[in-house]
């Protein structure tokens, strides 16, 4: 869904103590005492832009949160930011990736680095959502591949760099494949989300369509796990089934948990809480009404999504693998760029990436990716000490963010 979001994750961890730096390895995530880490997410952003600027609110938000997790002891944050803006975005038809969009990017890493409770940046979020829109895709990579650049000369932590999907059949699996493709380090994205809505209420691993993701996911060369879930089937509550399955085997080997949309029950009905009687006139937005709801106040559970969530949450302990004990090299594998299809994938293999201010102009070059490094060759500035952020207040106010994560340690 095209917005910037807002992304509270669940997950277990250390009893006590800061919140480790998060770092990939292979196709997994790690912490820095060497756990793996995988996300039980909920979407939430409460308003378009800078979901994080009303503390009091998200105080409010957290403690309602916490009653997802089981035996909490502890609450801390991670966060993912969105690097592009409504007005920034890489577009899906005059593709293009220019000094101003660069510049912002910048700023956005510039402003969240520090703090060691940083997860990771998105440098897109369902940009591509039909074939035709396929020949961004070199734009996408080019963006990674400048903003990785740029945090290597500053000499900032290895903050993962990604993009989110959306689960679009034919776009599957080029997409994920050519974002991963060409055994560069330097020019793929570090982790590939994908908005998934294929486990409906009620349903079984078989009979969703689980089993072709599963297939398309193994010995991926970077951590892939569902940015968006949570299907709504007419008024069926949701029982949350799926999460069962991606927290076990096959799956686990594979993927790095998943994210439910979403938090905030507006319009779509998605949401597991409320904050009032609603919707009031969809054409007010004022004061904390916006687009006809409520955006502040108590949260409310919504039942009985909110308690299912909550009990099958509770019972799923992931061990995953240690870090010591993992071989990245026995278990994942570089994948092929795609080959450009008539009428379908538009991208035929690993072609040049765009420089910075290049425009797509038709056709893409047949040849090898130019060099990295095409960003401005500005002196780099010494990084910042880094920062651990203590609790969501620790975050700048005003810039647009792209995730709040918050970790209930079990």
């Amino acid at each position: 869904m095209r917005a910037p979001q807002l992304l509270s994750l669940l997950m277990a961890g250390l009893a006590s103590g800061a919140l480790p730096t998060i770092e990939t390895y292979g196709n997994k995530f790690y912490d820095a005492n060497g756990k793996q880490f995988f996300m039980k997410g909920m979407s939430y952003q409460l308003r378009p832009k800078d979901p994080l600027i009303d503390s009091d609110q998200c105080a409010r938000d957290i403690k309602l949160m916490k009653e997802l997790g089981v035996n909490c002891i502890r609450a801390g944050i991670y966060v993912t930011v969105d690097l592009d803006t409504f007005d920034t975005f890489i577009l899906p038809y005059e593709s293009y990736w220019n000094s101003t969009q660069f510049a912002s990017y910048s700023a956005v890493m510039d402003t969240f680095i520090k703090y060691d409770n940083l997860l990771g940046f998105y440098v897109g979020n369902e940009i591509i959502s039909k074939m035709d829109q396929s020949h961004s895709a070199p734009f996408i990579k080019a963006a990674a591949r400048d903003m990785k650049a740029y945090r290597d000369r500053k000499g900032y932590r290895k903050v993962p760099i990604g993009y989110t999907a959306t689960d679009i059949v034919e776009l599957r699996p080029m997409l994920q494949d050519y974002l991963t493709c060409g055994g560069n380090e330097s020019e793929i994205i570090d982790f590939f989300g994908l908005n998934a809505y294929e486990w409906c209420t009620p349903n079984t691993y078989e009979g969703s369509g689980y089993p072709k993701l599963q297939e398309m996911a193994e010995q991926f060369p970077v951590p892939i796990f569902f940015s968006e879930t949570g299907c709504i089937m007419g008024k069926e509550p949701r029982a949350w089934e799926d999460m069962d399955a991606i927290f076990s085997e096959p799956m686990i080997d594979d993927w790095s948990g998943a994210i439910v949309y979403e938090w905030i029950y507006e319009q779509n009905q998605y949401g597991i809480i409320s904050y009032g009687p609603g919707p009031v006139d969809q054409t007010i937005t004022t004061g904390d009404v916006f687009d006809g709801f409520t955006r502040k106040g108590t949260p409310t559970p919504r039942q009985p999504d909110f308690d299912n969530l909550k009990t099958r949450w509770a019972s799923i302990t992931p061990k995953g693998t240690p870090k010591s004990e993992y071989d990245p090299s026995r278990v994942v594998s570089t994948r092929e760029c795609p080959k450009a299809t008539a009428g379908g994938w538009e991208v035929d293999g690993n072609v040049r990436l765009p420089t910075l201010d290049e425009t797509f102009s038709g056709s893409f070059t047949p040849s090898p990716t130019a060099d990295p490094g095409t960003v401005p060759k500005e002196d780099a500035e010494d990084a910042e000490d880094a920062a651990p952020a203590r609790d969501v207040l620790g975050f700048h106010a005003g810039v647009v963010a792209g995730a709040l994560i918050v970790a209930l340690w079990l």
